[in-house]
Formats: structure tokens, sequence, C-alpha cells
């Protein structure tokens, strides 16, 4: 059984903490139809779809991908780099725990989920204003003990690695080259963005499609051309919390 863990949009979602985009207004109500259709949307791919609360506390509550890595082995729960966010992992662990064994990023270390791009037996973890070298080391320690290869990569000009890299498939990553530099990905084939599209590179790739922001059409029809199925959701008010697709769920499947 394939396992989609969300999270519900939090009341206090508009007081989100933000980096690189400027406080504008998010229509909270307006937010939690968009995450309820990219749950749809999910679900319509044949995962079971797991909603854990949100929190009036926890105003990033529903980007769960921070959270946690979850590898085939093992899920390695994080230490969030903002503070106010270290909260959220709790019940995260609790749930995951019903699906792997767990391993805990601890202090000093600090890792967000969105730093890390899991393809294969590959581990792409970013150094950012939320992941620091301690944290990179704690991960790759657990990573590599399941035998994955952890590359460490550094993230400029976003958030998260994952704003600027994600995986269309086993071998292909989707890249903003402004952002990243694709010759840090080794042999691995590179899709670039449409340019035109700076945050398109964040994308969702599950077992036989990739679900795309709607504000992305002509990176959809890149991928698309390549023959790959391309779903398109809105996620315009949750992108207003610096958060896309990618974020808002953890997907829990073994290997292909």
């Amino acid at each position: 059984m394939r396992v989609a863990l969300t999270r519900e949009v939090s009341p206090a979602f508009a007081s989100c903490q933000l980096t690189h985009l400027a406080r504008v207004a998010i229509d909270v109500d307006r937010a939690r139809r968009q995450h309820a259709a990219y749950e749809a949307a999910i679900a319509d791919a044949g995962y079971r779809v797991i909603r854990l609360p949100g929190d009036p506390a926890m105003p990033d509550c529903v980007f769960i991908e921070d959270a946690a890595i979850v590898l085939d082995e093992v899920a390695i729960v994080t230490r969030p780099g903002a503070v106010s966010r270290r909260e959220e992992t709790a019940a995260v662990a609790d749930e995951l725990a019903h699906h792997r064994a767990l391993k805990f990023v601890e202090a000093p270390g600090t890792v967000d989920g969105g730093d890390v791009l899991v393809v294969g037996r590959d581990v792409f973890v970013g150094r950012s204003s939320r992941t620091n070298p301690g944290g990179i080391e704690q991960v790759r320690r657990a990573a590599s003990a399941a035998g994955y290869t952890v590359h460490e990569t550094e993230v400029t000009g976003c958030l998260h690695l994952k704003s600027a890299a994600t995986a269309l498939d086993a071998r292909t990553l989707l890249v903003n080259p402004d952002w990243i530099d694709p010759a840090l990905f080794g042999d691995f084939q590179i899709v670039t963005i449409d340019p035109r599209e700076r945050y398109a590179a964040n994308v969702l790739r599950l077992h036989d499609r990739v679900l795309v922001p709607a504000a992305f059409p002509r990176t959809a029809e890149r991928i698309s051309d390549r023959g790959q199925r391309v779903v398109t959701v809105d996620a315009g008010e949750l992108a207003k919390a610096e958060g896309a697709v990618t974020c808002c769920s953890l997907i829990v499947e073994g290997p292909e």
C-alpha cells in the first residue's frame, strides 16, 4: 500500500515563516481548498492519504515534508532550522513509527526535509539557512548505514534544495540552473525549467505521474514532452508561504 502523510492547514497559516518572500495576505480558507484538492490528486494516483491534524500553535505544520526524511528502510525525523517549527515533528514521528524504524536528528544539528532529495540510492542534502553541517552529518550516518550515498550541496537564492531541484524519475532531475549548478548532480540526466518560471523546479513525483503547480504550464509541457503523465494542481496560496507541492506530503512507499 502506497501511503502519503499530510497535515491540515493551521488556522494560523497566515503567520507562517518567510525567508525569501515578502509577506502578502493569505486566504486560509482558499489554502485549505487547494490542499484538499492536492490530497485528492495524490489519492487518485493510488495512495492512501493519512491526514494529521493541524495546530493553531504551528502556522507552518502543513509543510509536513520538513519534519522527516523517508527512506525505504528508515525514517529520519528532522530538527527544523526554524526554532518555531521544532514542535511539528512529534506528531509526524508518532505516525511514521507505524511505517518505518526511526532515527532522530539531535541538537545542535538542524535539517529541514525540504533540503533533502532522495533519488534511488542517492541522497542529496542542501546546506542552507535551515540545514547545517551537523545535521547533514547525522543524515549521512543514518542514510549510509542503510546503504545510501549522501552528497552535500549548497543552496543559494532559494529556501530549500527542493526549491531548485526535484526528481522526475530514478535518473532524471528537474532543475533551476540559476539556483543550483546541474553539474553537482553528476551523471543524472537534467531537465531545466522554463526560465520564465523561476519556482517551477519543485514538482512531486508519484509512481505513475508528476504533480506540477498550475502556475507553471511551460515547465509542465517540458515534462509532458518527455512522455510523463503530468497532473496540475493549484498551489497559489501555499506558494505565498514559500510552500510547494513536495512540501505538503511525506510519501511512504517501497522500492520500485
